[in-house]
């Protein structure tokens, strides 16, 4: 297929195919919630270490940490190592996630140091001996992400995704982009089209889809299987509603109005106390706070408030006071 629908992952199938992508830091419990609610047929969790799943980590278990409402999900593991991937999986058997990804993308050098995520795509071998290792003890469909390549000079994504699909693997997504480019320039998609070619398995395109028009324009262009979107929707989980719209209608409904996003903002920071406590949730509130409010008269003044904020009074405080502000305009 190509276009937007459902899809089929292994036995798993999604209502639609747009998909909020991992983002460390971003893709956590609550945020998911907002964008599965908004409509993203799947949402994808943080990426987790499986060394650290095997050392039992404490936070590592928080970061696992799955709703019943937010279903399907998908969780992401990272590592290099096929036994201790393996013996990470045998040990999270009993958790309520729907597929199991493995990350072959990360660009951030601590990662890649270790020979992980995007390294990876350095030994299209490993990748196969990694997903055929991952396919023999889950009981559920294993994907992979990769980039278009470590370096322009290393352009091997359609490779390794033919590895990864040798090795066993339900479905791949491609970040049109290098490891060196990391989130710069322009994504490629003609390498999303060149996997989906090489393929049977579902291809996800990823990178630089915005809203509905891009979205279209990469199904087009690909004929890839699904739509990943990650950055874009970092303060905009409003943005699967929009997609989702465009393709149903034919037109993009209408931006949320200040009430509205600020409705979302409490709901999110509620959220982040829930699942977090005051500390930390406020904390981490304060860049999807600063998301959400970009381009918001008066917003880069108030940004500079944000990092003061250390409790629920004090946010709604601030926010109550910029978005009646920006009512009223």
């Amino acid at each position: 297929m190509s276009g937007y629908g459902k899809l089929q992952i292994g036995n798993v199938t999604l209502d639609n195919n747009i998909i909020l992508g991992p983002m460390a830091g971003v893709s956590d419990l609550p945020f998911r919630l907002l964008c599965r609610e908004m409509g993203a047929g799947l949402v994808c969790m943080e990426m987790v270490s499986a060394k650290a799943i095997t050392y039992k980590n404490k936070n590592t278990n928080m970061l696992m940490e799955i709703h019943e409402d937010e279903h399907p999900v998908s969780l992401q593991l990272f590592g290099s190592e096929p036994e201790i991937m393996q013996q990470a999986v045998e040990m999270i058997k009993d958790r309520p996630y729907d597929i199991l990804d493995v990350n072959m993308g990360c660009p951030v050098p601590k990662v890649v140091g270790n020979g992980e995520g995007s390294a990876l795509m350095k030994n299209p071998e490993l990748i196969e001996k990694i997903v055929k290792a991952l396919c023999q003890v889950s009981d559920r469909p294993v994907t992979v992400k990769i980039r278009k390549g470590f370096t322009e000079a290393s352009v091997n994504a359609v490779e390794c995704a033919l590895a990864a699909q040798e090795g066993g693997a339900a479905a791949v997504a491609v970040h049109g982009r290098t490891r060196e480019q990391y989130y710069s320039g322009q994504a490629d998609w003609s390498i999303i089209a060149q996997v989906k070619e090489a393929l049977k398995i579902p291809v996800i395109g990823n990178g630089d889809v915005v809203d509905g028009p891009t979205a279209k324009r990469m199904f087009e262009e690909t004929g890839c299987d699904g739509v990943m979107v990650a950055r874009a929707a970092q303060g905009n989980p409003f943005l699967f509603r929009e997609i989702k719209s465009y393709f149903e209608t034919g037109e993009t409904c209408p931006r949320p109005t200040s009430k509205e996003i600020y409705d979302t903002v409490i709901r999110h920071a509620d959220l982040q106390l829930k699942y977090k406590g005051e500390y930390i949730g406020i904390r981490e509130m304060r860049k999807h706070v600063s998301w959400y409010t970009v381009g918001m008269p008066g917003s880069a003044k108030f940004r500079n408030q944000i990092n003061q904020m250390e409790d629920m009074d004090s946010l709604k405080k601030a926010c109550g006071l910029l978005f009646c502000n920006e009512a009223n305009q």
